[in-house]
Order: structure tokens, then C-alpha cells, then sequence
């Protein structure tokens, strides 16, 4: 595939752990995503290994700061050679534009996204939080944000991917976790979607951990979802 579709979330305690499943995974059928606990504990030299196997990277740390500390986190993730990285949107406009500018010049820019509202986010989550509107709404006024800052996309929702779609510019990226495959459990996501449906709607990218990762067979369910989706 020219453009996997399916992003593989690495989610393991050890680095041996992890290359046990990708050792079992194509290339060409996947990219990987490293997140904050594989990251803190093996750092930029995880990221390079993957790669060196032909992985696209997707680095999901999920900036969120004072805009020129993300500017320069942004412009040293690039500097690793991942295919996305991503902020949170919830940082402001100064601050993903400060990220879009610090990449505009890479000679191998990688896409920047935004996270809107995390997928384990009920209506009560962010009503603690200070925020009246529903989780929808909320995630269309932070993907608009991003889009007009300069960014490539949003991590959101697939549930959210329809509205979004009618919303947003059709080249605007669209990356939606929580995907579950029909019979998999839900585990910790509340907004959860199927692969086929949440392309349907218009999601992207599809970010799977558990249904795959902690499969016997993770090729076959990579390769069944694959063939789903297509």
C-alpha cells in the first residue's frame, strides 16, 4: 500500500516487547505510532530503529506549551525524520502557529496535527473542566482553530469525522483513535467507531492499538482490516 492507512499504536513496558510485534508487522500495511511511554523511557533512538525497519513514524507527544518551547520541540521531532507529530490545540493560536512556522522550511516536513478532545473525554470529563459544550462541538471549534493556524490536520474522534468533513477543507487530515473492530472490546474509549464506518465518515487515518497489538496474530487482524477498509 502507497498509503497505509492503518497507524499501529506501540504501547509496551520494554523495548523488546515492542519489536516482538513489529518484527511481525509490514511496512507497507502499517505505520507506528510512539507515544509518551515508549518515548520517556527509550527516547529518539526507539523512534530511529523503527525507521531503520521502514516504518513511518508517528511521534504522539502531544506538545502543549508556551509557543516558542513547542516551536523548538516541533523543530527537533522534525529533525528525527517522523512522518507526524502533533500538539494540543487546546495551546492557541500563537502556539500552533508558532509550531507550523518552525517546520515550514524542512526540507522533509512532517505533518502536524492537533489533538481537539481526547477520545476517553465524556460530556461530564469536560464540564469538570469548565467547558459547557458537548465534546463535538468543542472538537470542530478546536479543528477549525487548527486549520486556520496553518496546521495539516486533527487527531479526533471518527464520530466527529462526518461534521468535520463538511466543515473543514478536504485535504484537511482527519487521524481518529479509538477504532474497534467488530467484537473488540471498547477497554478504556468511550467515542469508539469501526475501521470501514469511520473511513466512511471520513477519518484519514485510523490509530489501533489493543485490537492488533495484543492479538496472537497481529498480521492477520492488520491485514483483515486492511482489506475491510479497501
Amino acid at each position: 500500500m502507497s498509503d497505509p492507512k492503518i497507524i499501529v499504536a506501540l504501547d509496551y513496558p520494554t523495548e523488546s516487547l515492542a519489536f516482538q510485534l513489529i518484527d511481525q508487522l509490514d511496512a507497507n500495511q502499517c505505520r507506528l505510532k510512539v507515544g509518551k511511554e515508549m518515548f520517556t523511557q527509550l527516547g529518539p533512538a526507539f523512534v530511529e530503529k523503527i525507521q531503520d525497519k521502514g516504518f513511518d513514524v508517528f511521534l504522539d507527544l502531544k506538545y502543549h506549551d508556551i509557543p516558542n518551547t513547542v516551536a523548538k520541540a516541533c523543530e527537533v521531532a522534525s529533525n528525527l525524520g517522523v512522518w507526524m507529530l502533533n500538539v494540543h490545540a487546546s495551546g492557541g493560536r500563537r502556539m500552533m502557529e508558532a509550531a507550523a512556522n518552525a517546520l515550514a522550511n524542512q526540507q522533509n516536513r512532517p505533518y502536524l496535527i492537533a489533538v481537539t478532545v481526547l477520545t476517553s473525554m465524556s460530556q461530564q470529563d469536560l464540564s469538570e473542566t469548565g467547558i459547557n459544550t458537548t465534546p463535538a462541538e468543542q472538537a470542530l471549534l478546536l479543528a477549525k482553530l487548527a486549520q486556520s493556524s496553518g496546521l495539516d490536520g486533527v487527531v479526533c474522534s471518527a464520530q466527529e469525522a462526518t461534521m468535520m468533513r463538511q466543515k473543514l477543507d478536504d485535504e484537511f487530515l482527519l487521524v481518529s483513535p479509538g477504532i474497534r473492530p467488530t467484537g473488540s472490546k471498547a477497554d478504556d474509549q468511550r467515542r469508539i467507531m469501526t475501521p470501514i464506518d469511520a473511513i466512511s465518515a471520513g477519518s484519514s487515518y485510523l490509530v489501533i492499538g489493543r485490537p492488533i497489538t495484543q492479538s496472537d496474530r497481529p498480521m492477520d487482524v492488520l491485514s483483515s482490516i486492511n482489506l475491510e477498509i479497501s
